[in-house]
């Protein structure tokens, strides 16, 4: 059994590599609701968001690395310096002599390792460019001769090289003699192009030409691996993205491709906490740190400079010596190889507080099936397990595991809250009844630990990312940021906002309600969630506030399945206001007086039409992970035209909320941007038409398109279309959303009646065997629209003027 965890996960191994070639990793490979709009689109929200958040020149990126033990600190100054001074001579000799022909390199040996890569460097310095017969193209344009992007990164991976020979031999004499362990070793090397030349644009199926852009990949590896470039390692010792680019002017999608493939390492490594990345343009080198809500870049390696060669070096023995939680990772989420659980496992800790000694405990429990992987760049990163108490077990879990970065403060989402509100509910409803086991149960909550020599502190933002400055922080000065973009407006906080790494353990109730069989028993899962919305809602005034398809959990039971309700992050009492505009994650399922003013008093409605909205979505893209698969193939083959759901889950708040009130505007614009994307033998289809009737077809609200009270009139009198086309006189509009609290209690009758009409016949039918299979769905209607009559931005279906609370 091999063990990578995060104190042993670098050992020296001189009869066993890091890499197990038979393991099949895809068994916890990220699943989540989104993979269709994750593997196949565009995410055209993330190049506006990180110019508004990127934070440039920042010094601290580099110290980010640095071991915390002072005699660590001083060890790796020393061999950073000693790597510099022998790469400098070296880089001397290999210079070429004037007027020799047979030798122009001068007096490097031309076999040896190090010579040879220290050439390359010197080349990449621009102490001198082989001619094109030699093999290396150049670029010329107004400013002085660069190197195509593709030549770039061997001339890179050579610096990477170099270091890590050195490192190896370093590391191995402070071994023998004590002041080193091989377990807090490693070398960071290049990874070979099966995995990291990309030579398609990631934002798009075009080709990509390799002398404007090129990818490398840097893992993690034992001091027994050789120093060469090497095959791709298990997906979990991947440790960053380096983009290099021919031309300064394609730096910023540079900056693009490497979010985008950040977002990806989130994705596929369940134990990232941040992840670290690097760019270069020619001679360039910048460092990047990706956290819940900022990106930071370090100031500029010019290689070309002795003391940007220092710092790049410096960085690179850091990586091979900090602690692993320095290099983005989770000591508390260990991967595990054992062939005869049928393949790679995870250990996860929950931390334990002792009340009488104050020591923290950690709780070993073991998952091998991640039902929701971070599917952002940025938020919370929340990620849930089925666990058990031992890797016997773990084909039958006992318990769900969510680990997160919640926020902190008052009016925001973190597990004590939620604790508390669980309790209640529990007390409440979980002894005897109709609604006994109707919501999630919670076993224990609390944040995580991390080790500071010989102590532990809990895992916040403030301790994980010291000295890096805050895109709040500027926010609240109401400055630009000097460093980098202006960001006086991109959040309106007096305190910076602080995370919380943070697990919660619940009893396990059965899968989520993205991995259902089928559709039948999505709708029946809905119906009971809806059920248990409205009875905490009458029962003790909580409202949940953040509805999303990681919120129900699909529980078998004996007669078909059962929602239950989890997720009570953002939960609050009726009449209080939580915002959530800072949860990337849940803006596709909010609702739009929420993403439009995120201050605004919560109301019942607000759950309901996040229902509303997760049904819309599952009925879109599929119920479980081969439909959306199979949704994702065709849209990659563009089989498949852009659906408009998928601009919920782009751009900002306001953003999100201007689409939906076009594409919820009338009955007919749910029927032409939803409806005619799901298919029509869906149980879906029809539920999602019925519960939009319930909830924006009655007496003052008509659809959400802001009306006058004299379209209202004209509406009552029949006269539709006349009233809609009418323009809206500003201060006499009226916001059906608004307008419809006054008949809340009609509202719910209507949507309980409706839900349970549907919950009847979903029940006939998986009763009957008689539910659609995987097959049926991810199918365009036959009725749909061709992709040359549609573009990526849906048109305007109603009034664009925004209602102001």
């Amino acid at each position: 059994m091999t063990v990578f965890s995060t104190d042993r996960e670098m050992e020296d191994r001189s009869s066993q590599t890091m890499v197990d070639d038979k393991a099949d990793y895809s068994i916890l490979a990220g699943k989540d609701l989104s993979f269709s709009d994750f593997s196949g689109t565009r995410d055209y929200s993330l190049d506006d968001l990180i110019q508004r958040i990127l934070r440039r020149n920042c010094d601290a990126v580099c110290h980010l690395a640095t071991p915390c033990d002072p005699d660590l600190r001083t060890l790796v100054d020393k061999i950073a310096n000693e790597i510099a001074a022998d790469l400098e001579p070296r880089m001397l000799r290999a210079a070429p002599r004037k007027g020799r022909t047979s030798n122009p390199w001068g007096n490097g040996r031309a076999n040896e390792p190090l010579d040879v890569w220290a050439r390359g460097i010197l080349v990449w310095t621009g102490g001198q460019y082989l001619p094109p017969s030699a093999g290396s193209r150049h670029i010329k344009d107004s400013g002085p001769t660069r190197l195509a992007a593709d030549n770039i990164a061997p001339f890179f991976e050579s610096l990477m090289l170099f270091v890590a020979y050195h490192i190896m031999e370093y590391f191995n004499k402070y071994i023998a003699t004590g002041v080193l362990k091989p377990e807090d070793c490693r070398l960071i090397l290049p990874i070979n192009n099966d995995m990291d030349a990309e030579h398609t644009d990631v934002d798009s199926a075009d080709y990509v030409d390799p002398t404007d852009f090129f990818s490398v990949k840097c893992g993690m590896f034992p001091l027994s691996s050789s120093v060469e470039r090497q095959k791709a390692p298990a997906p979990h010792l991947v440790f960053a993205d380096t983009e290099i680019v021919g031309h300064p002017e394609y730096y910023k999608k540079a900056e693009l491709r490497l979010a985008t493939k950040t977002k990806a390492l989130f994705f596929n490594q369940h134990n990232r906490r941040f992840a670290w990345g690097l760019t270069v343009s020619n001679r360039t080198i910048h460092a990047y740190v990706f956290g819940p809500d900022d990106i930071w870049a370090s100031t500029a390696m010019d290689i070309s400079d002795i003391k940007g060669r220092r710092a790049f070096i410096s960085l690179l023995v850091d990586w091979s010596l900090c602690a692993v939680d320095h290099l983005g990772f989770d000591p508390s989420i260990r991967y595990v190889v054992d062939r005869s659980f049928g393949g790679p496992y995870l250990e996860i800790d929950v931390h334990k507080v002792d009340k009488s000694t104050s020591q923290v405990e950690p709780l070993t429990y073991y998952s091998q099936r991640c039902l929701g992987a971070t599917n952002r760049l940025f938020g919370c990163h929340a990620r849930y397990f089925a666990a058990s108490t031992s890797p016997e077990s773990m084909d039958k879990p006992a318990f769900l595991i969510k680990d997160g970065w919640m926020t902190t403060g008052s009016g925001s989402a973190d597990d004590a809250r939620e604790s508390s509100f669980l309790n209640v509910l529990h007390t409440e409803f979980d002894q005897s009844g109709e609604f006994s086991g109707s919501f999630a149960q919670l076993v224990s909550a609390g944040p995580v630990y991390i080790s500071r020599g010989d102590t532990v502190i809990a895992d916040l933002t403030a301790t994980a990312f010291v000295g890096l400055p805050s895109t709040t922080q500027d926010a609240a000065k109401g400055s630009d940021n000097a460093q980098g973009s202006s960001r006086s407006k991109v959040q309106r906080s007096s305190n910076r906002q602080v995370r919380q790494h943070r697990r919660t353990l619940t009893r396990w109730a059965g899968n989520m309600i993205s991995e259902a069989d089928n559709q039948s028993q999505v709708v029946v899962a809905v119906a009971d969630a809806m059920a248990a919305l409205n009875a905490a809602y009458e029962k003790c005034k909580i409202l949940h506030g953040s509805i999303s398809d990681r919120a129900i959990l699909l529980q078998k039971v004996v007669r078909g399945v059962k929602g239950v309700l989890a997720e009570f992050d953002y939960a609050c009492y009726a009449g209080e206001s939580v915002g959530v505009d800072k949860v990337p994650e849940l803006m596709l399922f909010q609702p739009i007086c929420c993403l439009e003013n995120p201050g605004i008093i919560r109301t019942f409605l607000d759950d309901c039409e996040s229902l509303l909205n997760l049904v819309c979505w599952l009925g879109t893209f599929g119920v479980n992970q081969a439909q959306r698969a199979a949704y994702a193939a065709r849209h990659a083959a563009r089989l498949e035209p852009r659906r408009p759901i998928l601009t919920w889950n782009q751009g900002t708040a306001a953003d999100i909320a201007g689409r939906k009130r076009d594409h919820l505007a009338t009955l007919a614009a749910i029927r032409s941007s939803i409806l005619l994307y799901m298919p029509e033998n869906s149980p879906l289809h029809p539920l999602a038409e019925d519960m939009y009737r319930a909830l924006f077809l009655h007496p003052g609200c008509y659809g959400v398109t802001l009306l006058t009270d004299n379209s209202i009139a004209r509406i009552e009198d029949g006269n539709i279309r006349a009233a809609l086309h009418e323009v809206p006189v500003i201060n006499r509009t009226r916001d059906p959303l608004v307008l419809r609290h006054a008949f809340i209690a009609v509202i719910i009758a209507k949507l309980l009646g409706v839900l349970a009409r549907h919950r009847d016949a979903a029940l006939a039918a998986l009763n009957a065997g008689g539910a659609e299979d995987d097959s049926a769905m991810a199918t365009l209607p036959s009725a749909g629209p061709s992709m040359k009559h549609y573009r990526d931005e849906v048109p305007v279906a109603g009034p664009s003027k925004r209602p102001r609370y």
